[in-house]
């Protein structure tokens, strides 16, 4: 038997309270905005190249589970350390080399500059570990969630997802994600083993907004537009969440923001596609108890 999280809310009243969980996340990032926190992140994420789409491609198809990669330099210089023996991953890099050449309608020699692309290797965070843990992390924003799923909402997403004809698998991940959906055409989706079951569930719940809002999607447009896609996911995420009883801000909002840029207006722009899956998912995952009757 599919298993659902019993709730008392009609489906009208789970769409009020979706609406207004999607403006207190937003009115959340606002505020993080104008916090030292937010001002130490952003100097942390401008640190970082703006990769083509090649090899973010490239990237992703190694390391399906990568949130932030940099070369080993920049690590360091970002107060973290590559763990050894870690396989970095695979692009390529770029640099101007400038060249003497024979103009053949001249006759003359001139300078040309090209592009000479090589093969470099890169690491995403979580094969990092921090080198000096008092100087704190400014990655860290989004804090993981403990605490039990005591509404059951891990097993009802599972089931739900099963009947959609994808595995829901929980094993180890390495590196920081706690979760992702496979882009492989095998439909499986993978939730980190060692997390506690609060975070499970609202992980579950990211990635089955995943599969329902993105795996239609090319998969390049996916990768081109990830802060896009990762806060329509974690969006759904909270919203479901809180419907159903688990506050997942001390996650969400910080996740929302990175990928978001913090852009309040990138958050509301996702509204429609965002309350959509909302529904959809809240819907798929609940079943609705009858109020007990009243004595007369």
């Amino acid at each position: 038997m599919t298993r659902k999280v019993s709730t008392r809310k009609s489906a009208e009243e789970r769409r009020a309270e979706a609406e207004q969980l999607h403006e207190t996340i937003t009115e959340q990032i606002e505020a993080l905005r104008d916090s030292e926190t937010w001002t130490r992140f952003l100097a942390f994420a401008q640190a970082f190249h703006r990769y083509s789409l090649g090899n973010l491609l490239l990237s992703f198809a190694q390391c399906p589970e990568a949130t932030q990669v940099a070369g080993y330099r920049t690590w360091q210089s970002l107060n973290r350390q590559v763990r050894k023996g870690e396989h970095g991953i695979r692009i390529f890099g770029g640099r101007d080399v400038r060249e003497t050449v024979e103009n053949e309608q001249t006759g003359e020699e001139e300078e040309q500059r090209r592009v000479r692309f090589f093969p470099v290797s890169v690491f995403d965070m979580g094969q990092t570990d921090l080198i000096d843990e008092k100087a704190g992390d400014p990655a860290n924003i989004a804090q993981p969630l403990t605490g039990d799923d005591t509404a059951g909402i891990y097993n009802a997403v599972a089931d739900y997802l099963t009947g959609k004809g994808w595995s829901v698998e929980r094993e180890p991940i390495a590196g920081a994600a706690n979760g992702y959906t496979a882009t492989d055409g095998t439909q499986r989706v993978v939730i980190d083993a060692n997390l506690y079951p609060a975070q499970a569930a609202k992980t579950a719940l990211h990635e089955a907004a995943h599969v329902i809002l993105h795996a239609g999607e090319d998969h390049a447009e996916y990768v081109e537009h990830r802060g896009i896609k990762e806060t329509e996911a974690e969006s759904v995420a909270h919203i479901v969440a809180g419907i159903l009883g688990l506050d997942t801000s001390a996650y969400s909002v910080g996740y929302v923001a990175g990928w978001s840029n913090c852009d309040t207006d990138t958050v509301k722009a996702t509204a429609a596609n965002v309350l959509r899956a909302a529904h959809a998912l809240a819907d798929g995952i609940t079943t609705t108890d009858s109020p007990a009757p009243v004595a007369a």
